[in-house]
């Protein structure tokens, strides 16, 4: 074995030139596959970034305005949710599969004022279910409880950000606002919570208890918006069969057309998650196929390399089975050449792919932009993992030992006196 790889490396270092430019189509094809599957994870992660701050599994539903007339009613009337929608969602003729159903109140835009300090946000009634549904991540404090509820307390939970501007200036941390008064709105709010806010506009959003929302600025029945988690909805085809039903019912409560899709708005995370799950399976197959054909430049000119390197080292495979080479001693040292070039430059391709990758996430994986309710990454962890790495550069050196086997049979079938008589 250490013979072999003597004259390899004799055969190689005596062809410099050849095996650099052969080495360079390998690597580069390596090198730009690794970059596609980095640059398609980016981009697939900035997408689906904002997904993992809520269930997958869930709903929300809000009234729009109908677009066609019915029941004596013209088209144009807006339609708002109400406690009885809340109590058809979480009855029974929907669970087999709702689970939580959380009602939301219309925001109200909220003026804060935390001593010297104010700031513009949202305030929002919610149930202690919303936190759940909605994956919000308590910093310091609690989040809305039942006694909330159940007692019209005049508690909120605020973010982060808001926090940090509400103490700016002061001697306070942000957890010390924890059981202050801040003023919001038409109100005056313990704080009970802060949950850990992102760059969306929740980051500015109070939530405080659904009964005391109602009871300040709401009375009535209407609410804003209706969330809840389901189960037992696997496939697309099934998420918009329930959508289909579901949203017949509450438009059947609200004398709206059944077919009238702009009466009631129904947002699936389930099923969007699908799809893109989906359009990212798409996306990695095109970027794979790419980059293979990419590679394949370079397995060509692997094979076209090992030919010529035949052609003209004819008269040496004639001197070697004249004195005894077996054509499998030929084989053997023809595609371990092969193989030699494709793994050795392969691994290189491999390493300053995947150091490409990370330079993308240090410059334009940092990079976001704002487009007006949150700011979002041009590329969220433009990496490629380990393993796909390896596959890749397992794959070129598999290629490579075909690429080498077509010339290698060709050099093991030289007759010795034919081969003595090239020149």
């Amino acid at each position: 074995m250490r013979d072999l790889f003597k004259e390899i490396w004799s055969t190689l270092s005596n062809n410099k030139l050849r095996t650099a430019l052969t080495g360079f189509a390998v690597s580069w094809g390596i090198f730009l596959l690794i970059c596609l599957l980095g640059a398609g994870n980016g981009l697939m992660n900035s997408f689906m970034g904002n997904s993992e701050d809520f269930v997958k599994n869930s709903m929300q539903v809000w009234g729009g305005r109908t677009s066609k007339a019915y029941a004596g009613y013209n088209a144009g009337r807006r339609i708002r949710l109400d406690e009885k929608d809340v109590e058809i969602t979480a009855g029974k003729e929907f669970k087999d599969h709702i689970d939580i159903v959380s009602p939301v109140s219309e925001s109200q835009s909220a003026r804060t004022v935390f001593g010297t300090n104010s700031i513009s946000a949202t305030l929002s009634g919610v149930m202690p279910d919303y936190q759940e549904i909605n994956k919000i991540i308590i910093k310091e404090g609690r989040f809305i409880n039942p006694l909330d509820i159940k007692d019209l307390r005049k508690t909120a939970v605020i973010g982060s950000n808001l926090a940090k501007t509400l103490v700016e200036g002061t001697r306070l941390r942000e957890k010390d606002l924890i059981g202050k008064t801040v003023k919001a709105g038409e109100g005056a709010f313990t704080v009970a919570g802060i949950y850990q806010a992102d760059e969306s506009q929740m980051g500015n959003e109070i939530f405080i208890p659904f009964t005391t929302m109602k009871a300040i600025y709401s009375p009535g029945q209407d609410i804003g918006t209706l969330a809840f988690t389901f189960h037992g909805l696997e496939s697309i085809e099934e998420n918009e069969a329930f959508e289909k039903e579901y949203g017949g019912r509450i438009k059947s409560h609200h004398d709206a057309d059944p077919t009238d899709e702009s009466a009631i708005w129904i947002w699936n995370r389930y099923s969007q998650n699908l799809q893109m799950n989906k359009g990212q399976a798409i996306l990695q197959t095109f970027l794979w196929i790419l980059g293979l054909l990419t590679l394949v430049s370079g397995i060509v000119g692997v094979s076209n390399i090992m030919l010529i390197s035949v052609k003209e080292r004819t008269h040496e495979f004639g001197i070697r089975k004249a004195i005894g080479a077996a054509p499998k001693d030929i084989l053997k040292l023809i595609i371990a050449e092969s193989v030699t070039i494709t793994a050795f430059f392969g691994y290189i391709g491999m390493l300053l792919g995947m150091t490409a990758c990370e330079i993308m996430d240090k410059t334009i994986g940092q990079r976001a932009v704002d487009v007006g309710f949150t700011r979002i990454h041009i590329l969220e962890n433009p990496t490629v993992g380990l393993d796909v790495a390896l596959e890749a550069t397992l794959l070129l050196i598999i290629a490579g030992t075909l690429a080498g086997l077509a010339p290698a049979r060709k050099a093991s079938k030289v007759r010795p006196i034919e081969a003595l008589r090239a020149e």
